[in-house]
């Protein structure tokens, strides 16, 4: 089962803040704090993009409270991976004045820190599934081969050509973006989020918008904001991987080597490595990815936390390691020279907490394919909650309801923590999916700060005529995937 976390506990108060920071009229910042980007570069930037100033609600009561305002937006978007590419690209093609921001220092997320990983169900059955979607391709081809390998269904980048190609998307459709931004906090008036709050070198600043879409993959905007969460408390969550590129080796040599009877003999030396692996070729260069099962094997983690994250994340540096030398010692002669370019920045994260929506995803609708009248986007690929099960299941829909909280207002989620059970979430963690719920998201949010609506009041045949005039099939519920597989070897 999982829990269920009431917004009674969920409400974060910082040392430096009064309770009433959450109700939109905050108190002032300690004297101790520093004084907020006082150089103009940024600033003035962002003002000469329409960017800055105090026309929302919350950007006036932000600056009265004296806490320094870094940006204001139509729509916010929170978190740059597969789902927040989406999202921005959505929002911006609509004129929406939209800004992107990333904790991390580029945008991707797992698609772009995973070394290689391919970003699944991007065009399935080899088939266009949105502008948003195909204007992320066109800028990878841009680059030429060494960029993108296109397969049945999913792109298997090079990611430092990935990184740039997300910044050309989106300078395309003039999103405005941030990385080193961290969001630690939320602003709201009543159940309404206004803007959130981040870390930054000069300390804490805003962002005020219209609406907010949370596509962190860990509901961080909807916990912070008090909305009700699910979590996996009973049966295993997915684990989390720290992912490998290796070099100095030839598709043969990895061939010729059984990664499972190497694993076996050499787990008594490196007790922290897994069953088994596979290397996959980076695009069309000379490197191998290597994903895995990560902590499956180590023990349950929940990735929330501050501690248990950062124990899993030193633990799977040392196992890489292991990885490494089992398969220089342990490999023979076709892998003795083989050699570890890279890990990934951060540890890839699959399952955290999900949003609690006006409608909760389950099993059944993923294995069934069922469809909504309120459907924004559909799911395509296998159920994989990754060690614990795999099984096919049908195209199915996400309706409306599933992006949306339950009460909190002003916010929408998308990616891997919308609404969904446990067992549904794994349905639809594929990047090609989590950049269609981030695109009708980007969509709805667009439309709602144009008519000075909250999301819920959007009308969802208007969200659904947008999307078609984008390119999105709003009948594959309940098909069937014919070429789902197609995985790349060696």
């Amino acid at each position: 089962m999982s829990r269920i976390e009431s917004p009674a506990t969920l409400r974060s108060t910082h040392p430096s803040e009064s309770e009433e920071t959450k109700g939109g009229s905050m108190s002032a910042p300690s004297r101790t704090r520093r004084g907020f980007l006082k150089q103009a570069g940024i600033g003035a930037g962002l003002a000469g993009a329409g960017m800055l100033g105090a026309s929302h609600p919350a950007a006036a009561a932000s600056n009265r409270s004296g806490r320094r305002q870094l940006a204001a937006a139509d729509v916010l978007v929170v978190g740059g991976g597969p789902a927040g590419i989406g999202a921005a690209l959505g929002a911006a093609r609509t004129g929406a004045k939209t800004l992107l921001i990333e904790s991390c220092g580029f945008f991707g997320g797992v698609a772009s820190w995973s070394l290689g990983m391919p970003i699944n169900q991007m065009r399935p059955e080899s088939k266009p599934r949105s502008v948003v979607h195909e204007l992320l391709i066109e800028k990878l081809q841009a680059y030429g081969d060494q960029a993108v390998y296109i397969g049945q269904h999913q792109l298997y980048c090079n990611v430092d050509y990935l990184k740039v190609a997300v910044l050309d998307a989106l300078d395309q459709v003039g999103c405005k973006y941030f990385v080193h931004s961290t969001v630690v906090d939320t602003l709201t008036q009543g159940n309404r989020v206004t803007g959130v709050v981040v870390g930054t070198k000069q300390g804490l600043a805003t962002i005020a918008a219209k609406a907010v879409v949370d596509c962190t993959g860990d509901a961080d905007v909807a916990y912070f904001a008090g909305a009700e969460t699910m979590m996996e408390t009973e049966a295993p969550r997915m684990p989390s991987t720290l992912l490998l590129e290796m070099a100095n080796v030839s598709p043969e040599q990895i061939r010729a080597v059984n990664m499972r009877k190497l694993a076996d003999a050499a787990r008594e030396k490196y007790p922290l490595i897994p069953k088994s692996w596979r290397l996959h070729p980076v695009s069309n260069g000379h490197h191998y990815w290597i994903n895995h099962t990560g902590t499956r094997d180590i023990g349950q983690f929940d990735m929330t936390d501050p501690v248990q994250r950062s124990e899993a994340a030193c633990v799977s540096r040392r196992q890489a390691l292991q990885m490494t030398q089992a398969m220089r010692e342990f490999g023979g002669e076709h892998l003795k020279d083989i050699e570890l370019v890279a890990t990934n920045p951060q540890i890839a994260v699959r399952e955290t907490r999900r949003l609690k929506g006006e409608y909760i995803l389950t099993e059944e609708d993923a294995a069934a394919g069922h469809t909504f009248e309120d459907t924004i986007g559909w799911r395509s690929g296998y159920l994989d909650l990754m060690g614990y099960k795999f099984t096919k299941m049908r195209i199915h829909d996400v309706p409306y309801r599933a992006i949306l909280p339950e009460k909190v207002d002003g916010l929408l989620t998308a990616g891997r923590s919308i609404s969904a059970t446990h067992v549904a979430m794994a349905a639809g963690k594929s990047m090609g999916n989590c950049t269609a719920t981030g695109h009708a998201a980007g969509l709805a949010a667009a439309m709602a700060a144009k008519k000075g609506i909250v999301p819920r009041e959007v009308k969802v045949t208007q969200i659904q005529d947008a999307l078609r005039k984008d390119g999105v099939d709003l009948a594959m519920g309940g098909k069937i995937q014919e070429n789902v597989s197609g995985d790349r070897g060696v």
